[in-house]
């Protein structure tokens, strides 16, 4: 059983028909979260600040490694589920084991979708569903240098193969 922010599908789909009926504006984005950094922050702000409620899909771990190989992810999904709910602007988070959160968006139907410009408009899942049920698609600017794949990077870099000191 899911608790708090974490909910199933079948529980967020019963939440945003009652939002729905509530007339609140319900918005949704989704992605990896690996290892949380100001870029995913400021999507999140900025997603938040385009409604009502914040819907945030996170890949699960086999969804993760087709998408960004198999050395990842460096958290494991259940502690990314963990720290995307704790922040103040989500309401609730979803895992999901699909390559794309194609499934989750049409169930939904969120006003909003939202993803960094990072990604061309073309290229953003459920975009053309969306917007064909009224909702809008949404780009949030994309922080340069700021990203998962920089971070570990930067650790390959400053530590490479040497043991790491406290």
């Amino acid at each position: 059983m899911k608790h708090g922010k974490i909910k199933t599908l079948e529980q967020l789909v019963k939440i945003r028909s009652r939002l729905r009926r509530q007339k609140k504006k319900v918005v949704f984005t989704n992605g990896c979260f690996d290892i949380l950094h100001r870029g995913h922050i400021e999507c999140l702000r900025k997603a938040k600040s385009l409604g009502d409620v914040l819907m945030v899909g996170i890949n699960s771990n086999s969804s993760v490694r087709k998408v960004k190989g198999d050395k990842r992810p460096i958290i494991s999904q259940s502690d990314r589920a963990e720290i995307i709910s704790a922040l103040e602007m989500v309401d609730y988070v979803l895992v999901f084991e699909e390559k794309t959160p194609e499934k989750i968006i049409s169930a939904l139907v969120p006003d909003v979708l939202v993803k960094g410009s990072d990604y061309r408009k073309e290229q953003i899942v459920g975009k053309d569903f969306v917007e064909s049920c009224g909702g809008r698609v949404v780009r949030v600017k994309h922080i340069p240098g700021k990203s998962t794949r920089g971070i570990i990077q930067k650790i390959i870099n400053r530590y490479g193969k040497s043991k790491i000191t406290i």
